[in-house]
């Protein structure tokens, strides 16, 4: 890309741009068609690098030097592929490229929970039951177990399982990100899904031993208060 076409008109961009649209246009050097496509795959992208980093920090780093990665290269970029599939090969590369760099243990993705999320634009009522902070707390809790759960798995099974279970892009989508074959994203989503449900069972049956403790401050406050009323009802009798 040329950088004396920064200064360049271009036109507005419609909502409906299409992906290829906007490469063609970023790659003629419109900045305002590369942030419309960072903006629009910003959540896979990052939910991706995050699949193989299990690191906040990290995945926004890598994700920022893939973007410059892919905006170098918008000019290689074929018209007739998928664009988040073309990004998603760039943050899935750089995300391995600094685990390496930095000595960890890489499983090569190319070897060997149903989410429950409303809608965006589903509003809900500010009296809704769900809104309230006691559920909104528990809703949380779980999710953070969700969370640290997935980390927990295998890297090929955590980044099959983020982007079909949590993007929800289809088989074909992930085998082409992954480059894998499809019946491998089946396997792995299945045997992610299971090692989720196992792990999540585990630690409910953990939170389910503490729930409703009985503890000492409890059972003293509850035989005080019989005693209580014992005294009270031997001075009636009397």
């Amino acid at each position: 890309m040329q950088s004396n076409t920064a200064l360049a008109f271009y036109p507005p961009i419609p909502a409906a741009t299409t992906d290829s649209e906007l490469a063609a246009r970023a790659a003629a050097g419109d900045d305002t068609a590369f942030e419309t496509i960072m903006r629009r795959h910003n959540r896979l992208l990052f939910r991706t690098a995050r699949s193989v980093l299990r690191s906040d920090p990290e995945a926004e780093e890598v994700l920022q030097e893939a973007y410059l990665r892919a905006w170098r290269s918008l000019g290689t970029f074929r018209a007739d592929a998928k664009l988040s599939t073309w990004l998603a090969r760039i943050v899935i590369n750089e995300a391995l490229g600094r685990l390496r760099r930095r000595g960890a243990q890489v499983i090569h993705l190319e070897s060997a929970m149903e989410p429950d999320e409303t809608p965006a634009h589903e509003r809900i009522e500010d009296d809704d039951p769900n809104r309230q902070p006691e559920p909104m707390a528990m809703r949380a809790e779980v999710r953070r177990l969700i969370e640290v759960r997935i980390d927990r798995m295998p890297e090929a099974f955590r980044s099959v399982f983020m982007l079909r279970a949590v993007e929800e892009l289809s088989v074909e989508e992930v085998a082409a990100m992954l480059q894998i074959p499809d019946a491998t994203v089946r396997t792995r989503f299945f045997r992610a899904r299971s090692l989720l449900r196992e792990g999540l069972s585990r630690d409910f049956d953990v939170a389910l031993g503490d729930a409703f403790s009985f503890d000492g401050d409890r059972c003293d406050r509850i035989v005080a208060g019989v005693l209580v009323r014992l005294a009270d009802e031997r001075d009636i009798r009397s």
